[in-house]
């Protein structure tokens, strides 16, 4: 089973994905956003500089491919159901991973948790994040895209308790028979 924790930076993805973690049994965390880093730090700057002038790793060409194979890897190699959490909000590049997880284990599931701006700034700040960092510049854009596409199954977090955040999800992966 691949569960996707999709969301904007500060919306309570990577929160939520531990407690999944310790609920859902024979599971690992996947973080894509590891990939990205590794890319960045491999690349030369003029391929960098090409193919991800926004400073967004995810437009590297190879970012989708590699998370995709990872995935698969990881599953093949150690039978584990993985927990993805991940702030895409490229619609393209959110169906091209879907899609591939899709084909390693039609069990995937995607979850868009959603809160509004000022509740997303307000846990950067309480998590430490510099005020008009990447995480910040990207929170209206996030919000747009997931208004603009469908990145269903969405989740409001807004004055919610982890704990119902990962009951709603739970319960829905339940009533797709799965634990």
């Amino acid at each position: 089973m691949i569960i996707m924790i999709n969301g904007a930076f500060g919306v309570g993805k990577t929160t939520v994905s531990l407690e999944l973690l310790k609920l859902i049994e024979n599971s690992i965390l996947y973080d894509p956003e590891e990939i990205g880093f590794m890319l960045r730090n491999i690349l030369p700057s003029e391929i960098q500089r090409k193919e991800a002038n926004t400073g967004d790793f995810q437009d590297f060409d190879l970012w989708k491919e590699v998370t995709v194979r990872l995935a698969l890897a990881l599953i093949t190699k150690y039978k584990k159901n993985l927990i993805v959490p991940m702030t895409i909000r490229n619609f393209e590049y959110f169906q091209y991973i879907l899609e591939g997880f899709k084909e390693i284990d039609e069990q995937t599931y995607h979850f868009c948790l959603l809160a509004d701006k000022t509740t997303i700034f307000d846990r950067l700040r309480v998590r430490g994040e510099a005020e008009n960092n990447w995480c910040f510049q990207q929170t209206e854009k996030c919000i747009q895209a997931y208004q603009e596409h469908n990145f269903a199954e969405y989740i409001h977090t807004e004055n919610k308790p982890i704990g119902t955040v990962v009951k709603e999800i739970l319960d829905i992966l339940r009533r797709s028979g799965e634990k």
